[in-house]
């Protein structure tokens, strides 16, 4: 049997989160840690550097930000869509496709978009090359075009949705769109799976992130009884053919764990400080992190600002298998200044000395990170710790 403490390790160090350099290192690693993680999210907030860099720099040290884009150049990574926008491994592209083809027969769907524009969008992108949605927001705007610019950017996410486009690269956060067969590699498996091996797929997804994984988290967001239904049934198999166990712990969700991971010597995380964006894929299920890290975490952005707790954009802070806080902070670019507005200490049996120096230390590679020079500490709680933070950071720069 094992426990809580046993399966905490267990999921950060396949998360990659035990070690300096999990996945090796380079655009290689970036490769072998997408591969491990199932998924990277991709998100456009920029107030500290966009998750989807801030994730993979937790795990790689020399990670740089256009490794993304020369992966998806290199045809070994694409964008779609697993739980919310993400790069994913280009092997398992095939199982992306049932939500494309869900989205073009939904004629309900919230992209409504014009058949019209669709089909010449398509049609001079086949002719013309890759086209960025700024190209055809000039086109709009010509004298007597018979459509606007709304309605493209409509056409333009439909057309990726269903799969007729993809995205072939990235300026920043701008899109550049091309045909699948100009994007994917030639011997890419287009072959639709079936709901059962859709099932198979997340099931292996997870345990392969995570080392155990539980029925809910597997099927989150995921719609319908068919799939928790073919989910149940391949763990069932997997259980038979004891490639899984079910662990059963009183007041946690039955959980299932890989079974060479139950025969290995579990360690214990080192005592080292990871700064988390808050769309890592180690804290993205927010039950999961609370059930299993007695860690209550919710980003505040979409919050009206009255009513935030902790502050608009909070990372976790997590020292070896513990969350000791979370951290409100902000890069001001033009000033090279990054500024923690509000550093929420939560665990107060966790000694000062215990943490203090691997969070100085964190916290000026995170800085540096995100492009600044200087550091601003605005609020520490609790305000008797306020002082002795401020000491521990005012000589970093």
């Amino acid at each position: 049997m094992l426990t809580i403490e046993e399966l905490q390790s267990i999921t950060l160090e396949r998360q990659g989160l035990c070690s300096n350099s999990p996945f090796g290192n380079g655009k290689d690693a970036v490769c072998q840690a997408l591969e491990r993680l199932g998924y990277l999210q991709i998100d456009t907030l920029s107030v500290v550097e966009r998750a989807h860099h801030h994730t993979l720099w937790t795990r790689i040290p020399d990670y740089e930000a256009n490794y993304l884009d020369e992966l998806v150049q290199e045809r070994q990574i694409f964008e779609y869509w697993f739980h919310a926008a993400s790069y994913l491994p280009v092997r398992d592209f095939r199982f992306a496709r049932p939500q494309m083809l869900a989205v073009r027969d939904n004629e309900s769907h919230y992209y409504k978009a014009d058949s019209m524009i669709m089909q010449y969008i398509l049609d001079t992108i086949r002719a013309e090359g890759p086209k960025r949605a700024r190209d055809f927001e000039n086109q709009a705007k010509k004298t007597g075009s018979w459509w606007d610019w709304k309605p493209t950017k409509i056409a333009l996410e439909r057309l990726f949705l269903q799969g007729d486009l993809m995205i072939a690269g990235r300026e920043g956060m701008q899109k550049t769109y091309d045909l699948p067969e100009r994007v994917l590699p030639a011997a890419i498996d287009l072959t639709v799976p079936s709901p059962r091996e859709y099932a198979n797929y997340l099931v292996k997804t997870y345990l392969n992130a995570y080392g155990w994984t539980t029925l809910k988290q597997i099927t989150h967001l995921k719609i319908g009884e068919a799939i928790r239904k073919d989910v149940k049934e391949v763990l069932s198999v997997m259980q038979e053919e004891e490639m899984v166990e079910a662990i059963h712990i009183k007041g946690y969700p039955t959980v299932f764990v890989q079974r060479d991971l139950l025969e290995a010597k579990v360690r214990g995380n080192s005592p080292k400080v990871r700064l988390l964006s808050p769309f890592d894929n180690a804290i993205i299920h927010r039950d999961r992190v609370k059930q299993f890290f007695d860690f209550d975490y919710r980003i505040e952005c979409y919050t009206p600002k009255e009513k935030r707790q902790y502050g608009y954009f909070c990372l976790p802070i997590l020292l070896g298998n513990t969350f000791i806080g979370r951290v409100d902070c902000k890069a001001h670019r033009k000033l090279q200044q990054f500024e923690i507005i509000h550093l929420h200490l939560e665990n107060q049996l966790i000694d000062f000395e215990l943490w203090a120096k691997p969070f100085a230390e964190r916290i000026k590679q995170f800085i540096l990170f995100n492009r600044c020079t200087s550091l601003k500490l605005t609020q520490v709680s609790p305000r008797n710790k306020a002082s002795a933070v401020r000491k521990l950071l005012e000589n970093l720069f």
